[in-house]
């Protein structure tokens, strides 16, 4: 177990939804964001004409926030619980990448593929500076940092951060 880790206390495997909390009425565009996306993808797969109603609200709600925010991240995206966004302007999500729960991500941070490789998988409590690209099949591994504007092509191990062009271990 790193340093960081013992120290830290935030867990990488279960997700703290105080994080993404947002009060009713409450001018909090990333948290919009993230609740019109975790309320679409928690009806979609419902018959009940009521849930569909509620899914396609949320898909109205993800297309007003992802503009107002200037985020794009996909409305299927596989996030999860407690991922903040404090800045979430420019932030680029592929499709197929995985975020582990209670994730910290700043603005204008990219994930996506490089020359047909996958999408990159993040761990739990991963920390991801502004202005990062991860590209590639990369795995980021829990409680990990990366640097801002860092460009990470390789895998990072736990509890370790990356940082530069092209991002190295530190």
């Amino acid at each position: 177990m790193a340093n960081n880790q013992k120290s830290v206390g935030v867990s990488a495997e279960v997700p703290n939804w105080s994080r993404e909390y947002k009060k009713t009425f409450s001018w909090n565009p990333s948290r919009s964001l993230l609740a019109s996306i975790r309320d679409y993808q928690r009806n979609s797969k419902s018959r009940n004409p009521w849930r569909v109603l509620l899914k396609k609200v949320a898909v109205i709600r993800h297309r007003f926030w992802s503009v107002l925010t200037g985020a794009d991240i996909p409305i299927n995206s596989q996030i999860g619980g407690g991922l903040l966004l404090p800045h979430p302007n420019g932030v680029v999500i592929h499709p197929d990448s995985r975020i582990g729960p209670n994730c910290l991500i700043f603005q204008q941070v990219t994930l996506g593929t490089r020359n047909g490789e996958g999408p990159p998988n993040i761990g739990g409590h991963v920390d991801i500076g502004a202005g990062a690209k991860i590209l590639g099949a990369v795995t980021i591994g829990d409680h990990a940092c990366i640097g801002a504007n860092a460009v990470v092509l390789q895998d990072v191990p736990a509890g370790e951060t990356a940082v530069g062009i092209p991002a190295k271990i530190i």
